[in-house]
């Protein structure tokens, strides 16, 4: 699908997961996000030095209704597993506004790497994953 148009991706992801969901592996978002690849590269400057119970998240936000673009990305940290923390957003639990207004859904696979941290590494990875992804030129909610 690389270098294919966009309207062509997102056909083609909608008859993939209309056809065999229960064989699309959770990674693998439900639209096409032309920076994800750029998500990735980033994420992956970031590694684990110890294990522990935190996870950092990524979550799309939809941003078609603005100028900067269709999509932006929220970056947080939890205790809970990235997709329980989306729901926990999305009824308004702790949610952060942006989350609850835009959030389309978790970004799994850029930070699969980043699950199982000891909390004071998840909040330096999360402000440097944050920022990062600022300075790539994506539009960024969160990451405190």
């Amino acid at each position: 699908m690389r270098n294919e148009p966009s309207l062509n991706i997102e056909r083609m992801l909608g008859l993939l997961w209309r056809s065999a969901p229960e064989s699309v592996p959770d990674w693998l978002p439900m639209r096409y996000v032309e920076w994800l690849a750029k998500a990735y590269e980033v994420s992956a400057r970031f590694e684990r030095t110890s294990r522990g119970r935190t996870n950092i998240y990524l979550v799309l936000l939809d941003y078609a209704d603005r100028p900067s673009g269709p999509y932006g990305v929220y970056v947080g940290a939890t205790k809970y597993s990235p997709a329980a923390r989306f729901d926990q957003h999305k009824a308004g639990i702790r949610s952060a506004g942006s989350v609850l207004k835009r959030g389309l859904e978790i970004l799994t696979g850029p930070v699969l790497h980043l699950q199982g941290l000891k909390r004071a590494q998840t909040e330096e990875i999360e402000e440097g994953l944050a920022e990062a992804l600022r300075a790539e030129g994506l539009l960024v909610r969160g990451g405190h």
